[in-house]
C-alpha cells in the first residue's frame, strides 16, 4: 500500500467517525460523511465533486448540503470563473455546535413547554367537572409534576440561551 493510499484510508476512517457521531445531532451517516469530505477538502466543492467523491446521487448531495447549510455547518461560496454553486464546511466546530444544539434543543423544549401547558389546562377542566375526590387528588398531583417539568424546561431555555449567545465560552473556554 502506498503512502497516498494509507493517507486516504486514515482520513476515511476519521470521516466515518464524524459520520457516526453526527447521529447524536440527528444527522444521517451519509450527510455526516458529506460533511467529513467537505471538511477535509482543500478547496470548495460543487455538487458534482461531492457526488464523485461519495458516489451518491446529485439529489442526495443537494438534500444533504441543504440540511448542512440550514445547520450552519456548510456555507456556499463563490470563486471567480466558476458558475456552479460551491460549498465549503464551516471549520469553526464551536460555532456549528452552538447553532445546531441551540436550534434542535430550542425546538424540542418549546414543544414540551406547550404540551405541558395544554396538559395542565385539560387536567384543570377535568378537575373542575368531577366530583370524584380521588380523581381530583390524582389530578392535583399530576399538575404538580407538570409544574416541576415546566420549571425544568424554563431552566433548559436559559441554558440554551447561554449556548446560543456564546456565554458558554466564558464558562468553558474554547481550546
Amino acid at each position: 500500500m502506498s503512502n497516498r493510499e494509507q493517507y486516504e484510508e486514515t482520513k476515511e476512517k476519521f470521516i466515518q467517525v464524524i459520520a457516526k457521531n453526527m447521529n447524536l445531532y440527528g444527522i444521517t451517516p451519509s450527510v455526516g460523511r458529506l460533511y467529513g469530505v467537505l471538511y477535509f477538502a482543500n478547496e470548495p466543492m460543487t455538487l458534482d465533486d461531492m457526488r464523485d467523491a461519495l458516489e451518491m446521487s446529485k439529489t442526495s448531495m443537494s438534500t444533504g448540503v441543504r440540511a448542512l447549510t440550514d445547520m450552519k455547518m456548510v456555507e456556499s461560496t463563490f470563486k471567480k470563473g466558476i458558475r456552479k454553486d460551491l460549498y465549503k464546511s464551516e471549520e469553526d466546530w464551536y460555532k456549528s455546535f452552538t447553532s445546531l444544539f441551540g436550534n434542535r434543543w430550542r425546538h424540542h423544549t418549546e414543544t414540551n413547554i406547550e404540551e405541558a401547558d395544554e396538559t395542565i389546562e385539560e387536567l384543570e377542566k377535568i378537575r373542575e367537572s368531577t366530583n370524584n375526590e380521588d380523581l381530583k387528588n390524582t389530578i392535583n398531583s399530576d399538575i404538580d409534576r407538570l409544574r416541576y417539568a415546566q420549571n425544568y424546561y424554563k431552566w433548559l431555555m436559559k441554558f440554551i440561551q447561554v449556548i446560543e449567545s456564546g456565554e458558554i465560552f466564558d464558562l468553558i473556554p474554547k481550546e
